[in-house]
């Protein structure tokens, strides 16, 4: 069997969670590419400049993200986390008032709640995800999977 960058090792966790990462940077990336092309160079003026730039910097910060977490760079998850705190920040700052005044309007599948929703998953599954990723695997099954030291205490995996 082939595997994609040693992925066939991984848990099924750590590879849905890496999926749902790849998924949601490349949409991200999606919405920007169409974003810049819509509306060109002007597409955000209805933010602060701060974060007209940051909504294009994410046009090359989500797809090194997706590049990271494919590789299974430990890295990855770490870099996912600011670039989708700031991506936060952002969206809520130029959408709050208009949450404010018509709250229900942002209860639906597209715009602000599938964002916050996929930035609080990365941000809950980002650390879990780098220990995964940097271990090689042994963190990832858990300590009630590890097997014994040489002295028969729970550790790393000894086998050769």
């Amino acid at each position: 069997m082939v595997t994609l960058m040693g992925w066939g090792d991984r848990p099924v966790w750590v590879r849905c969670v890496a999926a749902a990462y790849v998924i949601g940077f490349l949409e991200g990336t999606g919405w920007h590419a169409y974003s810049l092309a819509a509306g060109g160079l002007h597409a955000y003026s209805y933010a602060p400049l701060l974060i007209q730039l940051l909504f294009h910097a994410l046009l090359l910060l989500d797809p090194l993200v997706a590049l990271s977490i494919v590789r299974a760079r430990p890295g990855g998850p770490l870099l996912a986390a600011p670039v989708m705190l700031a991506d936060l920040v952002g969206n809520w700052d130029t959408e709050w008032r208009a949450v404010l005044a018509h709250p229900a309007a942002y209860l639906r599948p597209v715009g602000l709640l599938p964002i916050t929703l996929f930035g609080i998953f990365v941000l809950l599954t980002a650390f879990p995800l780098r220990r995964a990723l940097t271990s090689g695997g042994d963190a990832a099954r858990g300590p009630w999977r590890r097997r014994p030291t040489v002295e028969g205490r729970q550790g790393q995996d000894l086998s050769l």
